[in-house]
């Protein structure tokens, strides 16, 4: 298979693992952002066969895990309504509200339905003129432009039935709140090769300027992530700050230009809160003020008095900040599993937590300690 083969070649990836091993000389933190590229490390084993010098933090780019519980409340409120069809991507239903999650309303009599495009949801609308249709749309900068267009294709066909409960979030605002917070310590970053290929990496450029923290854009195969970690580490290694592209068979440095144009179309820059983070400013969208008639939160009022219970023994936000591993918090694979999730973390296909639980990284430090279970 050309083009995807030799992004799994086993030589070629240890080849670059032991010049990551020739190269270092003393430790370094450096956080992968996404949540599918931690998937990709702990499945092939990666950060096993990683010098000791070199600690992999797991960094907030998990768009389920960071939709707010407040959002999550809401979205089922709205599913539990008789006159709305709520539609949504399959990995939200599980994700745990205060009391309960979207499968349970769908298990109670809610018409919840998992889509795989808003397109569908559109159908769905048109299809059903006698309800209401809210599309959950969450994500990164990644689903956004599709989103945008269900939106603006809802104005301009007359859909009036058709509403998105938004909760999008952008990749460069997160990072400047993790460089800002004093807990945090990243000496490096490994930005989302598929948020990339959408915004390109120039805003990271900015960033690696103010912060003097280099940024490395990387793809999700072994051969992908072995590459990225040496330039990290050749950067780190060196005493350089640079912006550097491992996935340039992707992403460019402009990015996707129809696809940030119809972003800015539709959507605007606003506040937005992150689940265990907390609001970072100006770090999401919101639809502009022409589609503001598509909005369910303003459609929905009384949605806005929702006020959520986060269970105190999760530290989903630590994780989502860097500061805890999964196999460091007391519930990890006890109280909370794949079957009884606490957080969005253990349940979400991009979750650390889900990924620790799935490749059995139960022990702490990976060995240092005695296992937990």
């Amino acid at each position: 298979m050309k083009y995807l083969d030799e992004y799994r070649d086993g030589d070629l990836t240890r080849k670059l693992l032991d010049e990551i091993n020739q190269t270092v000389t003393r430790p370094w933190k450096i956080m992968e952002v996404c949540g599918g590229q931690t998937h990709s490390i702990i499945k092939s084993g990666l950060d096993q066969l990683l010098p000791p010098e070199i600690d992999l933090i797991h960094g907030p780019g998990c768009p389920v895990c960071v939709t707010p519980l407040e959002l999550i409340d809401k979205a089922i409120a709205l599913a539990s309504r008789p006159e709305i069809i709520f539609t949504s991507y399959g990995d939200m239903l599980r994700v745990p509200g205060s009391e309960r999650d979207l499968f349970s309303v769908k298990a109670e009599g809610g018409d919840v339905r998992i889509v795989y495009s808003p397109l569908d949801a559109l159908k769905i609308a048109s299809q059903n003129p006698d309800k209401t249709i809210v599309f959950f749309g969450i994500g990164f900068e990644t689903t956004a432009p599709a989103n945008a267009m269900a939106v603006m294709q809802a104005k301009n066909q007359a859909i009036e039935n058709f509403a998105m409960l938004v909760s999008h979030v952008t990749v460069p605002s997160a990072l400047t709140a993790l460089m800002e917070s004093p807990d945090v310590q990243v000496n490096a970053f490994l930005a989302a090769g598929h948020v990339c290929t959408v915004m390109g990496y120039w805003e990271y450029e900015q960033l690696v300027e103010k912060y003097q923290v280099p940024i490395v854009v990387m793809g999700f195969e072994p051969v992908d992530i072995a590459r990225a970690l040496l330039m990290c580490v050749q950067q780190l290694e060196d005493g350089r700050a640079e912006v550097e592209n491992a996935y340039a068979r992707s992403v460019v440095q402009g990015g996707n230009l129809p696809a940030q144009d119809i972003i800015n179309q539709v959507f605007e820059r606003t506040d937005r809160a992150w689940r265990g983070i907390g609001v970072i400013p100006q770090s999401g969208y919101r639809l502009q003020k022409a589609y503001a008639d598509f909005d369910a939160e303003l459609r929905f009022p009384e949605i806005q008095t929702i006020a959520p219970q986060e269970p105190s023994v999760c530290i989903s936000g630590l994780i989502l900040q860097g500061l805890k591993k999964p196999n460091e918090c007391s519930a990890f694979g006890k109280q909370c599993t794949p079957q009884n999730p606490l957080g969005a973390t253990m349940v979400s296909s991009e979750g650390a937590c889900a990924a620790y639980y799935q490749y059995g990284r139960y022990a702490i430090h990976l060995g240092e300690n005695e296992m937990t279970q």
